[in-house]
Protein backbone atom coordinates (compact mmCIF):
# COMPACT_ATOMS: atom_id res chain seq x y z
CA UNK A 1 0.00 0.00 0.00
CA UNK A 2 1.13 3.70 -0.71
CA UNK A 3 0.44 4.52 2.65
CA UNK A 4 4.12 2.55 4.08
CA UNK A 5 5.78 5.30 1.40
CA UNK A 6 4.41 7.92 2.43
CA UNK A 7 5.30 6.86 6.39
CA UNK A 8 4.60 10.07 9.04
CA UNK A 9 2.47 12.59 6.47
CA UNK A 10 -0.52 10.43 7.29
CA UNK A 11 -0.20 11.90 10.81
CA UNK A 12 -2.32 14.46 9.31
CA UNK A 13 -5.73 12.42 9.41
CA UNK A 14 -5.55 12.00 13.21
CA UNK A 15 -5.54 13.83 16.66
CA UNK A 16 -2.77 15.15 18.43
CA UNK A 17 -1.97 14.86 22.30
CA UNK A 18 -0.91 17.82 24.46
CA UNK A 19 -0.80 19.59 27.71
CA UNK A 20 -2.45 22.80 28.94
CA UNK A 21 -0.22 25.30 31.01
CA UNK A 22 -1.50 29.17 31.77
CA UNK A 23 -0.28 32.70 31.54
CA UNK A 24 -1.40 35.78 33.34
CA UNK A 25 -2.81 38.60 30.94
CA UNK A 26 -0.42 41.20 30.12
CA UNK A 27 2.18 42.57 27.66
CA UNK A 28 3.39 39.99 25.25
CA UNK A 29 6.20 38.08 25.69
CA UNK A 30 8.06 38.17 22.66
CA UNK A 31 8.50 34.50 22.85
CA UNK A 32 7.13 32.87 18.91
CA UNK A 33 5.30 29.19 19.23
CA UNK A 34 7.26 27.08 17.44
CA UNK A 35 5.96 24.37 15.50
CA UNK A 36 4.20 20.83 16.74
CA UNK A 37 3.36 19.40 13.41
CA UNK A 38 5.77 20.27 10.82
CA UNK A 39 7.01 17.40 9.14
CA UNK A 40 3.61 15.56 9.71
CA UNK A 41 1.38 17.58 8.72
CA UNK A 42 2.88 19.51 6.17
CA UNK A 43 6.61 19.50 4.72
CA UNK A 44 9.28 21.01 7.27
CA UNK A 45 11.64 22.41 4.28
CA UNK A 46 10.46 25.77 3.51
CA UNK A 47 10.86 25.49 0.13
CA UNK A 48 9.30 22.49 -0.39
CA UNK A 49 6.26 23.50 1.93
CA UNK A 50 6.38 26.98 -0.21
CA UNK A 51 6.10 24.83 -3.75
CA UNK A 52 3.31 22.43 -2.39
CA UNK A 53 0.87 25.40 -1.51
CA UNK A 54 1.62 27.16 -4.62
CA UNK A 55 0.78 23.90 -6.23
CA UNK A 56 -2.73 24.10 -4.60
CA UNK A 57 -3.38 27.56 -4.80
CA UNK A 58 -2.68 27.06 -8.80
CA UNK A 59 -5.00 24.47 -8.82
CA UNK A 60 -7.32 26.13 -6.64
CA UNK A 61 -11.46 26.98 -7.80
CA UNK A 62 -11.63 30.22 -8.98
CA UNK A 63 -13.23 32.71 -7.19
CA UNK A 64 -16.91 32.31 -6.86
CA UNK A 65 -17.85 35.14 -4.69
CA UNK A 66 -16.62 38.46 -3.76
CA UNK A 67 -14.73 39.68 -1.06
CA UNK A 68 -15.34 36.91 1.88
CA UNK A 69 -16.22 38.13 5.63
CA UNK A 70 -15.14 34.38 6.52
CA UNK A 71 -14.11 31.15 5.37
CA UNK A 72 -14.60 27.95 7.05
CA UNK A 73 -11.09 25.47 5.53
CA UNK A 74 -10.15 22.04 6.59
CA UNK A 75 -7.04 21.30 8.90
CA UNK A 76 -5.80 17.75 7.92
CA UNK A 77 -2.95 17.55 6.64
CA UNK A 78 -2.06 19.07 3.09
CA UNK A 79 -1.57 15.66 1.47
CA UNK A 80 -5.47 15.36 2.11
CA UNK A 81 -7.07 17.98 2.72
CA UNK A 82 -4.11 20.65 0.99
CA UNK A 83 -6.65 21.65 -1.83
CA UNK A 84 -9.68 22.04 -0.74
CA UNK A 85 -7.84 24.57 1.76
CA UNK A 86 -6.68 26.26 -1.29
CA UNK A 87 -10.10 26.28 -2.83
CA UNK A 88 -11.00 28.66 0.25
CA UNK A 89 -8.45 30.68 0.44
CA UNK A 90 -8.50 31.50 -3.12
CA UNK A 91 -12.00 33.07 -3.00
CA UNK A 92 -9.82 35.96 -0.83
CA UNK A 93 -6.26 35.93 -2.54
CA UNK A 94 -6.76 39.33 -4.39
CA UNK A 95 -8.77 41.60 -1.95
CA UNK A 96 -5.99 43.46 0.85
CA UNK A 97 -5.92 41.58 4.27
CA UNK A 98 -4.19 43.26 6.90
CA UNK A 99 -4.90 40.54 9.61
CA UNK A 100 -6.35 37.39 9.47
CA UNK A 101 -8.24 35.96 12.48
CA UNK A 102 -7.43 32.24 13.05
CA UNK A 103 -10.06 30.13 14.93
CA UNK A 104 -8.96 27.26 15.83
CA UNK A 105 -10.75 24.26 17.36
CA UNK A 106 -9.45 22.46 20.94
CA UNK A 107 -7.65 19.25 19.85
CA UNK A 108 -4.57 18.57 22.61
CA UNK A 109 -6.19 20.41 25.96
CA UNK A 110 -8.45 18.56 27.78
CA UNK A 111 -10.76 20.28 30.17
CA UNK A 112 -10.11 24.07 28.38
CA UNK A 113 -13.23 25.86 28.05
CA UNK A 114 -12.53 29.27 27.46
CA UNK A 115 -11.27 30.82 24.31
CA UNK A 116 -7.14 31.21 24.35
CA UNK A 117 -5.39 34.00 22.77
CA UNK A 118 -1.39 33.69 22.23
CA UNK A 119 0.57 36.35 24.21
CA UNK A 120 3.48 35.81 22.31
CA UNK A 121 4.81 37.79 19.14
CA UNK A 122 3.96 35.24 16.93
CA UNK A 123 3.60 31.65 14.93
CA UNK A 124 6.97 30.61 13.53
CA UNK A 125 6.81 28.00 10.63
CA UNK A 126 9.07 26.75 8.21
CA UNK A 127 8.18 30.24 5.98
CA UNK A 128 9.53 32.17 9.12
CA UNK A 129 7.59 33.72 11.42
CA UNK A 130 3.85 35.05 11.53
CA UNK A 131 3.43 38.15 13.37
CA UNK A 132 0.62 38.28 15.93
CA UNK A 133 -1.57 42.07 16.09
CA UNK A 134 -0.60 42.55 19.60
CA UNK A 135 -3.95 45.83 18.71
CA UNK A 136 -6.60 42.97 17.86
CA UNK A 137 -5.45 40.27 20.53
CA UNK A 138 -5.76 43.54 23.55
CA UNK A 139 -8.89 44.31 22.34
CA UNK A 140 -10.43 40.97 22.14
CA UNK A 141 -9.23 40.45 25.91
CA UNK A 142 -10.85 43.47 26.87
CA UNK A 143 -14.65 43.16 24.94
CA UNK A 144 -14.80 39.19 25.88
CA UNK A 145 -14.78 38.01 29.51
CA UNK A 146 -14.38 34.69 27.70
CA UNK A 147 -11.03 35.21 26.62
CA UNK A 148 -7.80 34.43 28.31
CA UNK A 149 -4.15 34.82 27.43
CA UNK A 150 -2.49 31.48 27.39
CA UNK A 151 0.20 29.84 25.28
CA UNK A 152 0.09 26.75 26.74
CA UNK A 153 -3.52 25.27 25.00
CA UNK A 154 -1.59 26.59 21.30
CA UNK A 155 1.70 24.30 22.29
CA UNK A 156 0.24 20.97 20.84
CA UNK A 157 -2.70 22.08 18.69
CA UNK A 158 -2.32 21.62 15.29
CA UNK A 159 -5.97 23.52 13.95
CA UNK A 160 -4.07 26.99 13.86
CA UNK A 161 -0.92 26.03 12.68
CA UNK A 162 -1.64 24.03 9.41
CA UNK A 163 -3.40 27.89 8.56
CA UNK A 164 -0.31 29.58 9.10
CA UNK A 165 1.47 28.51 6.29
CA UNK A 166 -0.93 29.37 3.69
CA UNK A 167 -1.69 32.95 4.96
CA UNK A 168 2.12 33.37 5.00
CA UNK A 169 2.04 32.77 1.00
CA UNK A 170 -1.30 34.02 -0.06
CA UNK A 171 -1.16 36.75 2.47
CA UNK A 172 2.23 37.84 3.23
CA UNK A 173 2.13 40.91 4.60
CA UNK A 174 -0.79 40.23 6.95
CA UNK A 175 -0.69 39.81 10.46
CA UNK A 176 -2.28 37.24 12.60
CA UNK A 177 -4.63 36.49 15.27
CA UNK A 178 -4.84 32.88 16.57
CA UNK A 179 -7.83 31.86 18.92
CA UNK A 180 -8.69 28.41 20.13
CA UNK A 181 -11.94 28.11 21.26
CA UNK A 182 -12.09 25.45 24.19
CA UNK A 183 -15.97 23.93 23.62
CA UNK A 184 -18.28 24.57 21.14
CA UNK A 185 -20.53 26.25 23.48
CA UNK A 186 -22.98 28.30 21.36
CA UNK A 187 -23.42 31.36 24.43
CA UNK A 188 -19.76 31.54 24.36
CA UNK A 189 -18.86 30.90 20.64
CA UNK A 190 -22.38 33.85 19.97
CA UNK A 191 -20.23 36.40 22.92
CA UNK A 192 -17.08 36.00 20.91
CA UNK A 193 -18.01 36.44 17.11
CA UNK A 194 -20.19 39.13 18.50
CA UNK A 195 -16.45 40.63 20.00
CA UNK A 196 -14.86 39.84 16.72
CA UNK A 197 -17.58 41.76 15.18
CA UNK A 198 -16.69 45.09 16.78
CA UNK A 199 -12.87 44.74 17.25
CA UNK A 200 -12.53 43.69 13.06
CA UNK A 201 -15.09 46.96 12.09
CA UNK A 202 -13.34 49.09 10.22
CA UNK A 203 -10.01 46.79 9.83
CA UNK A 204 -8.99 44.74 6.19
CA UNK A 205 -9.51 41.57 8.43
CA UNK A 206 -10.33 37.91 7.13
CA UNK A 207 -11.97 35.22 9.32
CA UNK A 208 -10.94 31.66 9.31
CA UNK A 209 -12.74 28.86 11.17
CA UNK A 210 -10.64 25.86 10.83
CA UNK A 211 -12.44 22.54 11.17
CA UNK A 212 -12.69 19.64 9.08
CA UNK A 213 -16.35 17.49 8.87
CA UNK A 214 -17.17 14.22 9.24
CA UNK A 215 -14.69 11.48 10.84
CA UNK A 216 -14.11 8.37 9.83
CA UNK A 217 -17.46 6.89 8.72
CA UNK A 218 -17.50 5.55 4.92
CA UNK A 219 -17.12 7.89 2.04
CA UNK A 220 -20.80 7.31 1.33
CA UNK A 221 -22.29 8.18 4.99
CA UNK A 222 -19.18 11.00 5.08
CA UNK A 223 -20.73 12.72 1.60
CA UNK A 224 -24.24 12.30 3.01
CA UNK A 225 -23.42 13.95 6.80
CA UNK A 226 -21.36 16.38 5.47
CA UNK A 227 -23.67 18.03 2.88
CA UNK A 228 -26.20 17.94 4.98
CA UNK A 229 -24.04 20.04 7.62
CA UNK A 230 -22.87 22.19 4.54
CA UNK A 231 -26.46 23.26 3.75
CA UNK A 232 -26.88 24.05 7.61
CA UNK A 233 -23.68 25.92 7.27
CA UNK A 234 -25.14 28.34 4.62
CA UNK A 235 -27.94 29.13 6.71
CA UNK A 236 -25.59 31.45 8.97
CA UNK A 237 -27.81 29.91 11.55
CA UNK A 238 -25.46 29.28 14.62
CA UNK A 239 -28.38 27.17 15.99
CA UNK A 240 -29.28 25.11 13.29
CA UNK A 241 -25.62 24.15 12.77
CA UNK A 242 -25.91 23.02 16.82
CA UNK A 243 -28.86 21.41 15.61
CA UNK A 244 -28.07 19.48 12.61
CA UNK A 245 -24.94 18.17 14.16
CA UNK A 246 -26.58 16.31 17.42
CA UNK A 247 -29.46 15.10 14.96
CA UNK A 248 -26.99 13.34 12.58
CA UNK A 249 -25.18 12.29 15.58
CA UNK A 250 -28.30 10.73 16.56
CA UNK A 251 -28.51 8.41 13.62
CA UNK A 252 -25.62 6.46 15.15
CA UNK A 253 -24.39 6.41 11.49
CA UNK A 254 -21.34 3.35 11.40
CA UNK A 255 -18.00 4.70 12.97
CA UNK A 256 -19.07 8.72 12.70
CA UNK A 257 -16.96 9.97 15.67
CA UNK A 258 -18.01 13.92 14.46
CA UNK A 259 -19.75 15.48 11.72
CA UNK A 260 -17.54 18.91 12.70
CA UNK A 261 -14.85 18.60 14.96
CA UNK A 262 -14.65 22.85 14.48
CA UNK A 263 -18.18 23.23 15.21
CA UNK A 264 -17.23 26.18 18.08
CA UNK A 265 -15.19 28.08 15.32
CA UNK A 266 -17.54 27.59 12.72
CA UNK A 267 -20.37 28.96 14.90
CA UNK A 268 -18.01 32.14 16.01
CA UNK A 269 -17.17 32.80 12.11
CA UNK A 270 -21.15 33.01 11.49
CA UNK A 271 -21.39 35.09 14.03
CA UNK A 272 -18.87 37.21 13.37
CA UNK A 273 -19.57 37.02 9.45
CA UNK A 274 -22.99 38.38 10.59
CA UNK A 275 -21.89 41.30 12.40
CA UNK A 276 -19.88 42.56 10.29
CA UNK A 277 -22.03 42.54 7.31
CA UNK A 278 -22.60 39.00 6.17
CA UNK A 279 -25.59 38.18 4.35
CA UNK A 280 -25.17 35.22 2.45
CA UNK A 281 -22.84 31.62 2.04
CA UNK A 282 -21.42 29.44 -0.82
CA UNK A 283 -19.63 26.21 -0.68
CA UNK A 284 -16.81 26.40 -2.90
CA UNK A 285 -15.42 23.15 -2.87
CA UNK A 286 -15.75 19.88 -0.64
CA UNK A 287 -13.92 16.38 -0.97
CA UNK A 288 -13.15 13.34 1.64
CA UNK A 289 -9.65 11.57 1.97
CA UNK A 290 -11.09 8.74 0.13
CA UNK A 291 -11.20 11.33 -3.05
CA UNK A 292 -7.37 11.48 -2.80
CA UNK A 293 -5.35 9.22 -5.00
CA UNK A 294 -3.87 7.46 -1.70
CA UNK A 295 -7.66 7.62 0.14
CA UNK A 296 -9.29 4.33 1.33
CA UNK A 297 -13.23 4.49 0.92
CA UNK A 298 -14.04 2.73 4.49
CA UNK A 299 -13.07 5.09 6.60
CA UNK A 300 -12.62 8.93 5.53
CA UNK A 301 -12.69 12.49 6.79
CA UNK A 302 -14.64 14.91 5.09
CA UNK A 303 -13.44 18.45 3.84
CA UNK A 304 -15.44 21.01 2.64
CA UNK A 305 -14.43 25.02 1.88
CA UNK A 306 -17.09 27.73 2.67
CA UNK A 307 -17.18 31.48 1.86
CA UNK A 308 -19.23 33.53 4.01
CA UNK A 309 -19.88 36.64 2.54
CA UNK A 310 -21.76 40.57 1.97
CA UNK A 311 -23.83 38.64 -1.08
CA UNK A 312 -26.93 37.59 -0.38
CA UNK A 313 -27.01 33.95 -1.39
CA UNK A 314 -27.55 30.79 -0.39
CA UNK A 315 -26.16 27.87 -1.81
CA UNK A 316 -27.71 24.77 -2.11
CA UNK A 317 -24.59 21.86 -1.48
CA UNK A 318 -26.81 19.53 -3.19
CA UNK A 319 -25.28 20.41 -6.08
CA UNK A 320 -22.15 18.89 -5.10
CA UNK A 321 -23.62 15.60 -4.47
CA UNK A 322 -21.76 12.77 -7.29
CA UNK A 323 -23.05 10.05 -8.69
CA UNK A 324 -20.78 8.74 -10.92
CA UNK A 325 -22.22 9.83 -14.77
CA UNK A 326 -23.62 7.71 -17.40
CA UNK A 327 -21.59 7.97 -20.84
CA UNK A 328 -21.96 5.48 -23.97
CA UNK A 329 -18.78 6.85 -24.82
CA UNK A 330 -15.80 4.00 -24.59
CA UNK A 331 -13.14 5.60 -26.82
CA UNK A 332 -10.92 7.76 -25.44
CA UNK A 333 -10.21 10.93 -26.70
CA UNK A 334 -6.89 12.87 -27.69
CA UNK A 335 -7.78 15.53 -24.90
CA UNK A 336 -8.44 12.21 -22.34
CA UNK A 337 -5.26 10.54 -23.17
CA UNK A 338 -3.47 14.23 -22.33
CA UNK A 339 -5.44 14.52 -18.93
CA UNK A 340 -4.47 11.11 -17.77
CA UNK A 341 -0.63 11.29 -19.05
CA UNK A 342 -0.98 15.16 -17.32
CA UNK A 343 -2.13 13.64 -14.14
CA UNK A 344 0.05 11.03 -13.79
CA UNK A 345 3.30 13.29 -14.52
CA UNK A 346 1.89 15.53 -11.62
CA UNK A 347 0.83 12.81 -9.07
CA UNK A 348 4.32 11.87 -9.11
CA UNK A 349 6.09 15.27 -9.86
CA UNK A 350 4.21 16.92 -6.90
CA UNK A 351 4.79 13.86 -4.36
CA UNK A 352 8.52 14.11 -4.98
CA UNK A 353 9.06 17.62 -5.30
CA UNK A 354 6.41 19.19 -2.68
CA UNK A 355 5.26 16.37 -0.92
CA UNK A 356 1.54 16.88 -1.98
CA UNK A 357 -0.57 15.07 -4.27
CA UNK A 358 -3.39 16.21 -6.69
CA UNK A 359 -6.95 15.92 -6.28
CA UNK A 360 -8.54 13.78 -8.91
CA UNK A 361 -11.04 15.93 -9.95
CA UNK A 362 -12.40 17.83 -13.49
CA UNK A 363 -12.16 14.71 -15.58
CA UNK A 364 -14.94 14.09 -18.23
CA UNK A 365 -17.21 11.45 -17.95
CA UNK A 366 -15.63 8.43 -19.84
CA UNK A 367 -12.56 9.21 -17.18
CA UNK A 368 -14.50 8.37 -14.19
CA UNK A 369 -16.13 5.37 -14.94
CA UNK A 370 -14.45 2.62 -13.61
CA UNK A 371 -11.55 0.73 -15.74
CA UNK A 372 -8.38 -1.15 -15.86
CA UNK A 373 -5.03 0.28 -15.98
CA UNK A 374 -1.38 -0.34 -15.91
CA UNK A 375 0.88 2.96 -16.03
CA UNK A 376 4.34 2.18 -17.39
CA UNK A 377 7.62 4.28 -16.94
CA UNK A 378 10.60 4.40 -19.18
CA UNK A 379 14.31 6.37 -18.96
CA UNK A 380 15.66 7.08 -22.16
CA UNK A 381 13.69 4.30 -23.73
CA UNK A 382 14.63 1.32 -20.74
CA UNK A 383 11.94 0.35 -18.17
CA UNK A 384 11.78 2.23 -15.09
CA UNK A 385 8.48 0.87 -13.51
CA UNK A 386 5.40 -0.93 -14.35
CA UNK A 387 2.23 -1.45 -12.41
CA UNK A 388 -1.13 -1.57 -13.16
CA UNK A 389 -4.81 -2.94 -11.67
CA UNK A 390 -7.28 -5.27 -13.95
CA UNK A 391 -10.23 -5.15 -12.02
CA UNK A 392 -10.29 -1.56 -11.20
CA UNK A 393 -11.97 -0.22 -8.11
CA UNK A 394 -12.14 3.24 -8.68
CA UNK A 395 -12.95 5.66 -11.38
CA UNK A 396 -10.09 5.73 -14.03
CA UNK A 397 -8.76 8.92 -13.64
CA UNK A 398 -8.01 8.40 -9.93
CA UNK A 399 -6.60 5.12 -10.44
CA UNK A 400 -3.98 6.30 -12.94
CA UNK A 401 -2.90 8.47 -10.07
CA UNK A 402 -2.61 6.07 -7.91
CA UNK A 403 -0.91 3.85 -10.26
CA UNK A 404 1.45 6.54 -11.14
CA UNK A 405 2.76 6.95 -7.81
CA UNK A 406 2.79 2.56 -7.03
CA UNK A 407 4.78 2.17 -11.01
CA UNK A 408 7.49 5.21 -9.50
CA UNK A 409 7.55 4.03 -6.16
CA UNK A 410 7.12 0.52 -5.59
CA UNK A 411 8.10 -1.85 -8.38
CA UNK A 412 10.07 -4.21 -6.90
CA UNK A 413 12.09 -4.41 -9.40
CA UNK A 414 13.60 -0.79 -9.07
CA UNK A 415 14.59 1.54 -6.69
CA UNK A 416 12.23 4.43 -6.02
CA UNK A 417 12.13 7.30 -8.57
CA UNK A 418 13.88 10.30 -7.84
CA UNK A 419 13.35 14.15 -8.35
CA UNK A 420 16.42 14.15 -10.55
CA UNK A 421 15.23 11.35 -12.88
CA UNK A 422 11.59 12.92 -13.98
CA UNK A 423 13.12 14.51 -16.98
CA UNK A 424 13.89 11.39 -18.52
CA UNK A 425 11.20 9.66 -18.01
CA UNK A 426 8.28 9.03 -20.15
CA UNK A 427 4.74 8.30 -19.02
CA UNK A 428 3.19 5.28 -20.74
CA UNK A 429 -0.52 4.28 -20.18
CA UNK A 430 -2.80 1.09 -20.89
CA UNK A 431 -5.87 1.51 -20.26
CA UNK A 432 -7.92 -1.87 -20.20
CA UNK A 433 -10.92 -3.36 -21.73
CA UNK A 434 -12.82 -5.95 -18.69
CA UNK A 435 -10.99 -9.41 -18.72
CA UNK A 436 -13.01 -12.57 -20.53
CA UNK A 437 -11.41 -16.53 -19.70
CA UNK A 438 -10.58 -18.12 -23.19
CA UNK A 439 -10.43 -21.74 -23.62
CA UNK A 440 -7.18 -22.41 -24.39
CA UNK A 441 -3.59 -20.92 -25.78
CA UNK A 442 -4.93 -21.37 -28.98
CA UNK A 443 -7.19 -18.96 -28.42
CA UNK A 444 -4.64 -16.17 -27.88
CA UNK A 445 -3.28 -13.59 -30.31
CA UNK A 446 -0.02 -11.54 -29.92
CA UNK A 447 -0.01 -8.01 -30.16
CA UNK A 448 -3.60 -7.33 -29.34
CA UNK A 449 -4.09 -9.62 -26.51
CA UNK A 450 -3.12 -9.15 -22.77
CA UNK A 451 -2.64 -12.56 -20.95
CA UNK A 452 -3.25 -13.47 -17.75
CA UNK A 453 -1.81 -17.23 -16.90
CA UNK A 454 -3.28 -18.94 -13.80
CA UNK A 455 -1.69 -22.18 -12.22
CA UNK A 456 -1.47 -23.48 -8.80
CA UNK A 457 -2.44 -20.29 -6.81
CA UNK A 458 0.71 -18.23 -9.33
CA UNK A 459 -0.45 -15.96 -11.81
CA UNK A 460 1.47 -13.17 -14.28
CA UNK A 461 -0.08 -11.14 -16.77
CA UNK A 462 1.62 -9.10 -19.61
CA UNK A 463 0.03 -5.86 -21.29
CA UNK A 464 -0.54 -6.37 -25.44
CA UNK A 465 2.39 -4.79 -26.14
CA UNK A 466 5.15 -7.14 -24.45
CA UNK A 467 5.43 -9.68 -26.78
CA UNK A 468 5.82 -7.28 -29.85
CA UNK A 469 8.43 -5.02 -27.80
CA UNK A 470 10.15 -8.09 -27.14
CA UNK A 471 9.88 -10.03 -30.60
CA UNK A 472 8.36 -12.90 -29.12
CA UNK A 473 6.02 -15.22 -30.72
CA UNK A 474 3.11 -16.91 -28.83
CA UNK A 475 4.98 -19.41 -27.26
CA UNK A 476 8.20 -17.79 -26.27
CA UNK A 477 5.55 -14.89 -24.67
CA UNK A 478 4.26 -17.88 -22.42
CA UNK A 479 7.47 -18.86 -21.63
CA UNK A 480 8.42 -16.24 -20.25
CA UNK A 481 4.70 -15.50 -18.60
CA UNK A 482 5.28 -18.83 -17.05
CA UNK A 483 8.42 -17.95 -15.75
CA UNK A 484 6.97 -14.23 -14.28
CA UNK A 485 4.56 -16.15 -12.07
CA UNK A 486 7.31 -18.72 -10.67
CA UNK A 487 6.40 -21.71 -12.67
CA UNK A 488 8.10 -23.56 -14.86
CA UNK A 489 9.22 -22.35 -18.86
CA UNK A 490 6.68 -24.46 -20.28
CA UNK A 491 4.20 -24.89 -17.37
CA UNK A 492 1.41 -22.66 -19.44
CA UNK A 493 1.37 -26.24 -21.80
CA UNK A 494 -0.90 -28.59 -19.10
CA UNK A 495 -3.77 -26.84 -16.98
CA UNK A 496 -3.09 -23.64 -17.07
CA UNK A 497 -6.06 -21.20 -17.45
CA UNK A 498 -5.71 -17.95 -19.59
CA UNK A 499 -8.12 -14.54 -19.79
CA UNK A 500 -7.52 -12.29 -22.24
CA UNK A 501 -7.87 -8.43 -22.48
CA UNK A 502 -6.89 -5.53 -25.04
CA UNK A 503 -5.83 -1.96 -24.12
CA UNK A 504 -5.60 1.58 -25.50
CA UNK A 505 -1.91 2.58 -24.97
CA UNK A 506 -0.93 5.50 -25.57
CA UNK A 507 2.44 8.10 -24.22
CA UNK A 508 3.78 11.06 -23.61
CA UNK A 509 6.01 11.14 -26.85
CA UNK A 510 2.65 11.01 -29.02
CA UNK A 511 1.88 14.39 -28.12
CA UNK A 512 5.11 16.48 -27.81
Amino acid sequence: MIRKWIGVLILGFFLLGGAMMMEACGEPSGEVRSPAVAGQFYSDSASVLRLGIENYMDAAMPAKVKKPIALILPHAGYIYSGQVAADGYSQARKQPVDVVVLLGTNHASAGFRQVGLYPGRGFRTPLGIAEIDQEVNAELLREDRDCVADKGVHAAEHSIEVQVPFVQVVFPKAKIVPVLIGTPDLGMCTRLGQALGKVLKNRRALIVASSDLSHYPSAKDAVTSDLVVLDAIVTLDPRMVENTIRTQMSRRVPNLHTCACGEGPIMTAMTAAKALGAEGARVVSYAHSGDTIIGEQNRVVGYGAVALTAEPERYDSRSLERPVPVTAETNLRPEDKKALLAFARESITWYLTSQTLPLARGFAPLLQQPRGVFVTLKKRGQLRGCIGRLVPDMPLGKLVGSIALQSAFQDPRFSPVSASELKDLEVEISVLTPMKPVSGYEDIVVGRDGVVLSKEGRSAVFLPQVAPEQGWDRDTMLDHLAMKAGLSKDAWRRGAKFSTFQAIVFHEGEFK
